[in-house]
């Protein structure tokens, strides 16, 4: 499932592609959202924004397109009327006269008004989002009551604590922060949990940033420089069990919690 930085990043292209242009039409795969087509069709976008992994396109209209990906969903951006040879099933396509934005095998989409946007079931519970927040408001949110006895295991997929994290930003985070997956917000002094939080930032904008690599850069220029691909040099823990640590060689151990895995190192991440 794509997370916050990689939705983050198909925002930036679908508004680099279709904001602020006339849109010449726009198509719905569900019958109940037909209606809109013709009411979003002529009129341009004024934002494309992200709330954790869910999407939302302002019409100047006053209404707003919600998407979500969750598993399959994914978004391309073609030339106009230039789909691609897929199997995958087209949901939606916003067309302007040079661009074309469509979201394939999504299913979550909706169409909102500025007044249903804050009473969305998904939308109204979200957490801070790892993207825009800051470190002391994670901070704030690892000392609330009502996280602060939860695993990190759970705790950092729980949309309602932090939007945008999924599992491999969840054991890339704890691996930066050097803290167990299976520790509690409690089970740390306040030193852990502001590092905690701000690796709870830094970690989803390098990713952000730099195309999913969560990895030291300098380390990951050198391994692709040797050779090794993308996967191979990618994340510090993420996907690597067996393969040594690079910070002390031990290998990374995987686990489970609720059939979610995760990865840490046993020794930089010791569970006292």
């Amino acid at each position: 499932m794509p997370e916050g930085p990689e939705i983050r990043k198909a925002a930036d292209r679908v508004a680099k592609a279709v904001k602020a242009k006339p849109i010449s039409e726009v198509f719905f795969a569900f019958e109940q959202l037909k209606p809109y087509e013709t009411e979003l069709t002529g009129r341009e976008i004024c934002e494309v924004e992200t709330r954790g992994k869910a999407m939302l396109i302002h019409f100047d209209n006053d209404l707003s397109i919600y998407s979500h990906n969750q598993l399959y969903g994914v978004w391309m951006v073609r030339s106009a009327y230039d789909y691609p040879n897929t199997k995958r099933q087209l949901r939606l396509a916003i067309h302007t006269a040079k661009k074309s934005a469509l979201l394939y095998s999504a299913s979550d989409i909706e169409v909102l008004t500025p007044g249903h946007i804050p009473l969305h079931p998904f939308l109204s519970k979200l957490g801070p989002d790892i993207l825009s927040t800051t470190p002391d408001r994670v901070l704030a949110q690892l000392q609330a009551p009502k996280h602060h006895r939860r695993q990190f295991t759970g705790l950092f997929l729980d949309q309602h604590f932090l939007a945008g994290v999924g599992n491999y930003l969840r054991s890339e985070i704890l691996f930066v922060a050097r803290l167990h997956p299976r520790l509690r917000p409690v089970d740390c002094d306040e030193a852990a949990l502001t590092v905690l939080a701000d690796s709870a930032i830094a970690v989803p904008y390098q990713s952000y940033r730099y195309n999913g690599i969560t990895n030291d850069l300098d380390l990951a220029n050198q391994l692709k420089a040797q050779g090794q691909k993308r996967g191979q040099y990618r994340h510090w823990v993420f996907n690597r069990e067996g393969k040594p640590c690079r910070i002390c060689q031990t290998p990374i151990v995987k686990d489970f919690a609720s059939s979610r895995r995760f990865y840490y190192c046993p020794v930089c991440q010791p569970l006292p």
